[in-house]
């Protein structure tokens, strides 16, 4: 059965639509289903979408693609409709095929809707696809359109008896207007009471909200501008800015999930406007022709009005209710949010860390099980079907409010949509099958196609049955994930993914493997999908450590859910179980390492698996022990003369015994900036560029303290987030900042490579085009590494304007990278990062940071998009890496 996967869409949450539409293209059951991608850019336009684009990491890193592009001074990306006058045909034609409504049953049976916002869950696209005769995933029209609009729902809530806070509307016309505005919020904090909540009512659920805690005009007048997408920019601000800030403000400004976007109407407030479409113009204007003391900055594609709410105080939750097998409502269990900030907002909902879920929310049973009646009972008032998400708050006295219905569900590996099905046992793949399924059945409620729907359903009825009494043969994987380093979040969403992709597969039977414990013992538990997609690596290692009685509430809903597992998933979930890796060579027959730093890409797991005979991903032991310690992998490689940086380590008997000497003898022989990092550990953790004695200092003492807490006085001179983590070392590493230094051009890049045997067993290295990595502050985050929508990955790198000087500046830098690989054994796969610095006769100097032998393998690092230039799928890149790691232990083993 061919699945049309609509995704990105013109939304401000066009983003993770695209990240949720890849999700669902990758954990589709492979022996059931076809995925169809199917693109939808600003214009509503849909593409029959290249595979190969699915990977990248946002969509503005392919479309418009770059022969569309404008050139940038600054480096700004962009979406479509920053261009003037595209030719949107031949743009499409450029990343796939053009594709119009008539023609979609020539290309698939089925839409399943990853869109998110506006035209994806507003009713527009599920009307267009009844018009075709395209059964669609997900709530029918009547449920959509009410589900965009938050004021209709608040009506029709309080028409049916729901609770709700309070709220009033302020339209656009009125605001602009309005000539006293504190008049205006006064009179709204005396009728709604303080904080006020105010929010954009057309918008998804985390979009041009904000929430007012004080009695301030300037705040308040800053929160309805936001909902309504205009911003004031005072000219005395932008001119205080250096460029840097400056290139910040409009990066930030049109960003579509926390600014306004692009194109802008600009200029002096109640005058006529000029609207910008790309923010070079922007930039140009504001820094030549500012008009006045202040200018507006407003969005075409504003609101009309806004809501103003009451705050409600007490603890929020979001419950996925989907139907039954007999198509009753069915919540499944509520999940707690506890966030750093009053407001769950985009980056709280969609980033790791940011937030954390509880499932079920840490309440009473009797208020959980209200919590879900209310939400079931709110699924029919709308008259919802397939599956919805429901938000709400339980207030300080217990009173239940549901504040924002969604037809359709972020579709992150961890979001809500998948984390609650885990719960009763569904993993992703088994979870979107029901969800495609049972939408096929309620299509056939609207009495249009009758005939056709019931033989397509019967059909997949067939088939399902006949998997489940197939016996399949299948190779086991362990996957391992977790760890105990500062990248142990990492390396679950790595471990997830892995696990996701194989799990859909016709080849692969995988099982996830939490690791934990200490470099002196390393714990290992086998644990089923529930647990592998709580929040992170902490709620993964409090549930294994912590194994107790089933929830009564999970139990319950466990028990009312079993016609849906039995159907989909067959096998109940079980409780964490500690194992030795004796055991877990009994269970698998290969394994893959998804940790990273240490443990992980050190040695330690790789010496115990080959202690018990299990074939394993990526290098060897004796390869893992050097490429985990930067120092030596610098020392090596510079002796064969390879370029990396100017370096020395700093070490913890020293600077405690001698500060001042310590400090005196770094200054001596670097100047500032210079970049300090851990020795051995992962690559993101704890790297950071240094400018002055106070942050060397700052430094210095962070990574020898004593006790694992962080330093406050420290972390504020290095300006740590909030939930930043920062290792404790006996040494670390000082590199010379990598400079220009009189090239033409200067990036930095990361390089994927994969390794296979020849006929005669002789290993063979294909190193990918590398990707341009753009880093938004002084060094790259993890976040921008590894997180979808987060970095700005340009895949391949820009090394030159035209194909003959690309080709060969790319074949020097690949050539390095290999020479790298070879000189420290590198086996399996790789990612190597570098400065490459390129001269006016193409003369290209690769100068190497860093190499990572078990890379990230999130659904958005760029090594898949990478891999996708050489024509690999990511399962097909992660079946080659299994391969490899298989016919090495074959090898091994017929040499003993």
């Amino acid at each position: 059965m061919k699945i049309g996967i609509f995704f990105g869409g013109p939304s401000r949450e066009r983003e993770i639509s695209f990240a949720g539409g890849r999700t669902v293209y990758d954990n589709l059951d492979k022996n059931v289903f076809e995925p169809v991608p199917v693109f939808v850019d600003s214009f509503g336009q849909f593409i029959l979408l290249d595979w190969q684009y699915i990977y990248k990491g946002t969509i503005r890193d392919f479309y418009p693609p770059i022969s569309a592009v404008p050139p940038s001074l600054r480096g700004f990306q962009i979406y479509l409709e920053s261009l003037t006058n595209p030719d949107l045909e031949a743009i499409a034609r450029e990343v796939g095929q053009p594709l119009q409504p008539h023609q979609f049953r020539q290309h698939f049976d089925f839409a399943f809707l990853a869109l998110h916002g506006p035209y994806g869950e507003d009713g527009n696209i599920q009307g267009l696809l009844e018009w075709y005769g395209i059964p669609y995933s997900g709530c029918g029209v009547l449920p959509s359109a009410i589900g965009i609009d938050k004021g209709a729902q608040k009506e029709l809530m309080a028409q049916a008896g729901f609770a709700g806070p309070d709220f009033t509307r302020v339209s656009r016309t009125a605001w602009l207007a309005e000539t006293d505005k504190t008049a205006l919020m006064d009179s709204l904090v005396e009728d709604l009471g303080l904080p006020l909540v105010v929010k954009a009512p057309h918008q998804g659920s985390s979009i041009g909200v904000s929430i007012v805690a004080e009695a301030d005009v300037t705040k308040f007048a800053a929160a309805v501008n936001r909902s309504l997408f205009i911003q004031e920019l005072a000219k005395a601000d932008w001119q205080s800015w250096d460029e840097t800030g400056k290139i910040n403000y409009i990066r930030t400004l049109t960003d579509i999930r926390e600014g306004i976007g692009m194109p802008v109407w600009v200029g002096l407030p109640g005058t006529d406007l000029r609207l910008m479409h790309h923010p070079e113009e922007l930039y140009h204007y504001l820094e030549q022709d500012f008009p006045g003391d202040l200018v507006q900055l407003i969005s075409p594609e504003g609101e009309d009005s806004v809501l103003v709410e009451s705050f409600i105080r007490g603890q929020e939750f979001s419950c996925i209710v989907i139907q039954d097998e007999k198509g009753n409502p069915l919540a499944l269990p509520p999940t707690g949010i506890i966030k750093r900030e009053d407001l769950f907002n985009y980056r709280s909902k969609y980033l790791p860390g940011m937030s954390r879920k509880v499932t079920p929310i840490d309440l009473p049973e009797a208020q959980l099980e209200a919590i879900r009646r209310e939400c079931c009972r709110l699924f029919e008032t709308l008259h919802c079907n397939v599956y919805a998400r429901i938000d709400g708050f339980v207030s300080e006295t217990g009173e239940i409010f549901l504040n924002d219905p969604n037809t359709t569900s972020g579709m992150l590996p961890s979001s809500f949509f998948f984390h609650q099905a885990a719960e009763i046992g569904l993993n992703p793949s088994q979870f979107l099958t029901y969800i495609i399924r049972t939408s096929l059945a309620e299509r056939i409620k609207a009495g249009k196609n009758v005939i056709a729907l019931h033989k397509q359903l019967a059909g997949l009825d067939a088939q399902l049955q006949s998997l489940q009494q197939a016996v399949a043969e299948k190779k086991r994987v362990a996957v391992i994930m977790g760890g105990f380093s500062s990248e142990r979040h990492i390396s679950v969403e790595s471990g997830r993914n892995i696990f996701e992709k194989l799990a859909s597969s016709t080849k692969y039977e995988a099982f996830p493997v939490f690791l934990t414990g200490s470099e002196a013992e390393h714990e290992l538990y086998l644990v089923p999908v529930n647990v592998m997609l709580k929040d992170n690596a902490d709620d993964i290692r409090e549930k294994v450590h912590h194994v107790g009685e089933v929830h009564p509430i999970l139990a319950k809903i466990r028990k009312e859910a079993t016609a849906v597992t039995q159907k989909y998933a067959g096998n109940p979930l079980s409780a964490p179980q500690r194992i030795r890796y004796e055991q877990l060579a009994e269970r698998a027959d290969v394994v893959f390492i998804a940790l990273h730093g240490r443990p992980g890409e050190d040695g330690a797991v790789q010496t115990e698996l080959e202690r018990v005979g299990l074939p394993y991903n990526g290098s060897g032991v004796a390869s893992s022990q050097i490429t985990i310690n930067k120092w030596e992998t610098n020392e090596l490689l510079a002796q064969h003369g390879v370029s990396v940086a100017k370096h020395r380590l700093v070490d913890k008997t020293l600077w405690l015994r001698n500060k001042p000497e310590a400090l005196a003898e770094i200054e001596a022989e670097f100047r500032y900036p210079f970049i300090t990092k851990p020795a051995d550990d992962g690559c993101s953790s704890a790297v950071k560029k240094i400018k002055n004695r106070e942050e060397l200092v700052a430094f210095g003492n962070m990574i020898f303290r004593e006790a694992e807490p962080l330093l406050d006085t420290e972390a504020q001179t290095l300006k740590l987030q909030a939930n930043e983590e920062f290792p404790q070392k006996q040494q670390f590493l000082i590199e010379e900042l990598i400079t220009r230094n009189g090239a033409l051009h200067f990036l930095e890049i990361t390089g994927g490579l994969l390794t296979r045997l020849d006929d005669q067993g002789n290993r063979v290295y294909e190193v990918f085009e590398p990707s341009e990595a753009l880093a938004s502050g002084e060094v790259l985050s993890l976040e921008e590494k590894f997180l979808a929508g987060e970095g700005q990955n340009i895949t391949p790198a820009r090394f030159a304007s035209t194909t003959e000087a690309y080709r060969a500046i790319s074949a020097q830098v690949r050539s390095e990278l290999e020479k790298v690989a070879r000189l420290l054994n590198v086996e399996g796969y790789a990612r190597i990062d570098a400065f490459v610095r390129i001269f006016e006769d193409n003369r290209a100097e690769t100068i190497i940071i860093e190499v990572n032998s078990l890379p990230g393998m999130t659904p958005a690092t760029c090594i898949f998009h990478q891999t996708a230039i050489n024509g690999y799928k990511p399962y097909h890149f992660i079946d080659a890496i299994l391969e490899y790691g298989q016919q090495r232990q074959r090898s091994l083993n017929v040499s003993h």
